[in-house]
């Protein structure tokens, strides 16, 4: 079918406003899973110490009558440290950008801000989940905060030649094998074993789906629409406690984190805080910075199944 003859049409036309959203989509990853969960607390150093201690061995024996006291020895706490490192996002905008007319946002400085501060959090929960090692750091190296892999050593399931020493050493990553619910077991049995009671796994997405394929799953039964194909663990109810099963996007695939969220926490020495940079020329910079640690307050607490294959 032909056009109308001499009709105007958007080809030709040139002063047709263009349509362009009042929506910014952005799907990028955001949720930060370990540092939502887990305690916080002010520090007011770049190191800073916390204690631990343990019960002595239960005793089951009896005393003789009369019996004349041998004193126990006193055991001392166990004097921990880990350092606060700086993490910090920034924007940039020219006078004319923050004075045109933008779509969707009145202030391009308020949405890049916005943007930063989303990013800043993901760079926290890296650096506080993963297995960076502490670094005290000097004029020319960076100070970096031992991440939870750094410090567990109690409860632990390794690859081949896997290793940690813990106390915010990196640990030496083994042979991957494929995570299955005998290693989760194990695990949570040390837990328990060792006074441990994490109620959360954190994973990365594949091996979350082969947590949803464990063999305990095909035997449960669910109400469900019949439209619905249930093939999800959120709960894995074990013999030692609930465990929340969380997917993350920002943890390390390869490991599988047990959290008890009461025995961790993000130490503060500056709490995030917008700096404004002194202005050059017509542009305005805008900085937001944050000054923190992890606080293992006690590794016994959580676990790890650690070397896992990531496909």
């Amino acid at each position: 079918m032909a056009q109308v003859q001499n009709a105007f049409d958007t080809y030709e036309a040139k002063g047709n406003r263009e349509q362009l959203s009042n929506v910014i989509y952005n799907i990028s990853p955001q949720t930060t899973p370990f540092m939502s969960s887990i305690g916080k607390n002010s520090i007011s150093n770049v190191v800073f110490d916390w204690q631990t201690e343990s019960l002595p061995t239960p005793n089951g024996a009896g005393e003789l009558e009369g019996f004349d006291l041998t004193r126990s020895v006193t055991a001392p706490t166990t004097r921990l440290d880990n350092v606060a490192q700086i993490s910090k996002r920034d924007a940039t905008v020219t006078g004319s950008q923050e004075s045109v007319n933008s779509a969707g946002r009145k202030s391009e400085m308020a949405h890049q801000l916005a943007i930063m501060a989303k990013a800043l959090k993901r760079d926290m929960e890296v650096a506080l989940c993963q297995n960076n090692a502490k670094t005290s750091g000097n004029v020319t190296t960076a100070r970096k905060t031992g991440g939870f892999e750094s410090w567990i050593t109690s409860n632990v399931s390794r690859g081949t030649n896997g290793s940690g020493a813990g106390n915010g050493a990196a640990p030496t990553d083994g042979t991957a094998r494929a995570l299955t619910e005998t290693l989760l077991k194990s695990v949570l049995q040390d837990c328990f074993a060792n006074g441990g009671e994490p109620s959360m796994a954190i994973c990365g997405p594949v091996n979350k789906q082969k947590i949803s394929g464990f063999t305990g799953r095909a035997s449960a039964r669910q109400m469900i629409d019949a439209n619905t194909v249930e093939a999800s663990v959120s709960i894995y109810a074990s013999d030692f406690g609930e465990l929340k099963i969380v997917p993350s996007n920002f943890s390390r695939e390869r490991s599988l984190l047990l959290v008890d969220p009461d025995y961790v926490k993000v130490s503060y020495l500056r709490d995030f805080k917008t700096v404004d940079i002194a202005t050059i020329g017509d542009a305005v910079t805008k900085m937001i910075l944050c000054e923190y640690g992890l606080e293992m307050s006690n590794e016994a607490a959580h676990g790890i199944v650690a070397d896992l294959t990531t496909s």
